[in-house]
């Protein structure tokens, strides 16, 4: 009887050591980063009650979700995202925490969608959130860090655009046009590039709208400049929104980020949640879908059953990101590297376990033959680790305290004690970096 070979889920991945030496290239640099702006690592459970996110989005989030009863009778969800975690975690420790406060998050997500590029089932994803103040600088302080981040992983200014527009102006200007009902328009609205014209008109005119009024939206949204948005709006509300935008500019402008941020009213971000400034980033030429996205939501705590506290966020997705820096050039060798490998013409293990246990004391990665082997196999195992330097336990030429070893970054021999080795080890690092 022949057993069927047990596939991959679909929208997921396995990471072979080659891709998961990739996976923790992108996850060292979110947490170096984040660290540099002063985050605060945080985490939670994989999965919620399912509540959770319907209290969040509505009873049609279930369609996206891997929900399943546990064995109390329990609705429970794998997370689909980190925001209403973060939220709950908010409400349950809100006079505790000082505020305000920034943290960030490396979660692995789910979520029942058609797999497609760029978009998996399973993900991780980094959230970088400031909760308790209802300043612009929070905003700034989120995309300054974005920007450093996309900047730290090699990218240029020119292979990366931050879109921001605001819900705030948008609710202002639908007030201003008379829309009926605004919360039925967002949604239309997000997918504006995405349905062709005739399809977007047809769907404002379902939200209520007329065809002047869908005009109106239509020219307030192709604005390109702020100087062009104030000329569209006439309350003070909307202008507020906009000197919001403004000075949220020229805050970047002044700490050098001005040419890769940039006006956007496009972007809406369909989550009913988001209450102020919101923002998406993609490669320039917007071949791929969003590397990141975010925005301000000031009652999502309320909206869950705790007090109003204001927050801002965003979330960068591994897929898309890795996806770009592949297509740039810019991922590091999937290659293992270690810093010396033990090697013994004798195949003397007790010699050999004792020689890496000084190396490794030293902070070194290190390896070994794990049983016996001809030197020649050991040598073609010590280069296909990567190693920089083989070390010799049993060579004749080496006095005591100090041991044969050969440079393999150029094939060259050499004698040396524990600290010598080590210190060529360190030279060939900086030689490679430089």
């Amino acid at each position: 009887m022949s057993i069927a070979i047990p596939q991959l889920p679909k929208g997921t991945r396995d990471f072979y050591p080659e891709a998961e030496r990739i996976q923790n290239y992108i996850f060292d640099t979110w947490r170096k980063v984040a660290e540099s702006f002063a985050y605060e690592e945080y985490e939670g459970p994989m999965f919620e009650h399912l509540e959770l996110y319907t209290g969040k989005s509505g009873e049609e989030i279930v369609s996206q979700l891997y929900n399943f009863k546990d064995k109390g009778d329990r609705e429970i969800a794998l997370r689909p995202e980190m925001t209403p975690t973060l939220a709950r975690l908010v409400i349950q420790k809100a006079r505790e925490l000082k505020k305000p406060f920034k943290w960030f998050s490396m979660p692995r997500l789910f979520r029942y969608e058609k797999a497609q590029k760029g978009r998996l089932r399973e993900f991780f994803q980094l959230n970088m959130d400031i909760i308790g103040t209802e300043s612009i600088y929070a905003e700034a302080d989120l995309l300054a860090s974005i920007a450093t981040m996309l900047r730290k992983f090699g990218l240029k200014d020119a292979d990366f655009a931050i879109g921001v527009s605001s819900r705030k102006l948008l609710a202002t200007y639908l007030e201003e046009i008379g829309a009926p009902n605004p919360a039925l328009v967002y949604p239309v609205l997000d997918r504006r590039l995405k349905i062709g014209p005739e399809a977007f008109a047809k769907a404002l005119t379902e939200a209520g709208l007329s065809e002047a009024q869908i005009k109106q939206l239509d020219d307030f949204m192709s604005c390109k400049s702020i100087e062009e948005v104030r000329a569209a709006v006439k309350s003070e509300n909307a202008t507020a929104a906009l000197k919001e935008i403004e000075d949220l500019f020229a805050t970047l402008a002044a700490a050098g980020f001005s040419e890769c941020v940039n006006l956007d009213l496009s972007i809406v971000r369909g989550l009913a949640y988001y209450t102020g400034i919101v923002f998406e980033v993609f490669d320039k030429g917007k071949s791929m879908r969003a590397i990141a996205g975010g925005g301000r939501y000031d009652s999502l705590t309320e909206k869950l059953g705790g007090d109003r506290i204001p927050g801002v966020g965003f979330g960068m997705g591994d897929v898309v990101l890795a996806d770009l820096l592949r297509e740039r050039g810019l991922l590091p060798s999937p290659k293992q590297h270690v810093d010396f490998y033990i090697a013994s013409f004798t195949n003397d293990m007790k010699k050999i376990f004792e020689t890496a246990q000084v190396f490794r004391a030293n902070g070194n990665s290190v390896s070994h033959p794990l049983a016996t082997m001809k030197m020649g196999k050991q040598l073609e195992q010590a280069n296909y680790q990567g190693a920089s330097i083989v070390v010799y336990v049993d060579g004749d030429k080496a006095a005591a305290g100090q041991f044969e070893f050969k440079d393999l970054r150029d094939g060259t021999m050499h004698v040396g004690d524990v600290a010598e080795i080590i210190a060529r080890s360190k030279q060939n690092i900086e030689t490679k970096k430089a």
